[in-house]
């Protein structure tokens, strides 16, 4: 088959990685201006609109490496196309459910899979994987919720009383309102930066052999394609998924929501930042992580026992989705990329 036909339908999979991202993570940066009743639905997708198309093109690169050419040295064809597969149809039956699950995690584990897939086809040797940089991302995939939560934790008991005073007036209100969308629009940044190489990372190693550009060039062109796929799931199909976490996590006010926003921007944009100027690759940690569990330390801070009464069902279904994500999508890599390289041959 020709390798340019094979590119067009790869690319057409990540463009529906893109949008069933957007279905599901949209939520992230607007799920507290939703449930605090500060805007609508429709006011905060267009926030996050602007951020996440910002966001991908000034800072998508960083992670793009990470996912393109950090865990394994280099993704064949069919591999690109077999892990944007296995993710895409994870995450869809997710969106689906209503449940926020991990895009990270999904495209990772297809990525996983697809080394796996290789090494069973003698392509690699087990050593070829980058397990430095797969040891850094499940750390952070661990610490990025519990710093999130711990955040938000902290910052609602430090600053209760300002927010509760602010709550009480017209003024207070609306700088409350104001807080709530320069927060929504740096999550929506640090969400574009972050998750747009879900969409796209896979993509770097073939863009570059195919079409001769620097890689330079070439993640500007995925962020972009990427980015332009997430706004349209997050209007299209992301309402059931804002609908879960805007709600039925934990009721959320002003100063709650606010105090979470702001505990998942900063956690998103520090694990997409400071690694990269460490390492020179940013962490691909799941936003949605993130966006929970900042949620999760408000309602613990103001709520305490009874937020576990209240909330502890639909917790547990959210990280049982979440523990279902990696084993589910390594294992549809591999056997994706075994298929899809048995059909092509070498590609």
């Amino acid at each position: 088959m020709d390798p340019i036909v094979l590119i067009v339908i790869g690319y057409s999979l990540s463009f529906f990685m893109a949008i069933n991202i957007g279905g599901n993570d949209a939520a992230n940066p607007v799920d507290t201006a939703v449930g605090s009743g500060v805007l609508t639905v429709s006011q905060a997708l267009a926030l996050f609109s602007v951020g996440v198309f910002a966001g991908a093109l000034i800072q998508g690169s960083s992670v793009i490496k990470t996912i393109g050419k950090g865990i394994v040295p280099t993704i064949p064809l069919a591999g690109a196309i077999a892990a944007v597969l296995a993710a895409g149809s994870w995450v869809l039956i997710a969106t689906w459910k209503g449940m926020p699950i991990s895009t990270s995690q999904s495209i990772v584990g297809g990525v996983i899979g697809v080394g796996l897939g290789m090494i069973l086809k003698g392509e690699l040797s087990l050593s070829d994987l980058n397990f430095s940089v797969l040891s850094n991302i499940l750390l952070s995939w661990v610490v990025s919720p519990l710093s999130a939560i711990f955040l938000s934790l902290i910052l609602y008991l430090v600053l209760q009383k300002r927010l509760t005073t602010l709550e009480t007036t017209p003024r207070g209100k609306k700088a409350i309102k104001v807080l709530m969308i320069l927060t929504l629009s740096f999550s929506a940044y640090s969400f574009g930066a972050n998750d747009v190489a879900n969409a796209t990372g896979v993509y770097l190693f073939v863009t570059s052999k195919y079409f001769g550009l620097p890689d330079a060039y070439t993640m500007l062109v995925l962020a972009t394609m990427g980015a332009i796929g997430i706004i349209v799931g997050g209007w299209t199909i992301g309402r059931k998924v804002v609908d879960t976490v805007a709600y039925k996590i934990t009721k959320l006010d002003y100063g709650t929501g606010v105090v979470a926003e702001a505990s998942n921007s900063l956690t998103v944009w520090l694990f997409t930042t400071i690694p990269s100027w460490l390492i020179g690759h940013g962490m691909p940690i799941s936003t949605t992580h993130a966006s929970v569990s900042s949620i999760i330390g408000v309602g613990i801070a103001k709520y305490g026992k009874k937020w576990f009464f209240s909330s502890g069902s639909i917790v547990l279904k959210i990280v049982f989705s979440w523990l279902l994500t990696l084993p589910i999508t390594i294992l549809a890599g591999t056997v994706l990329y075994l298929i899809i390289g048995f059909l092509v041959g070498g590609l």
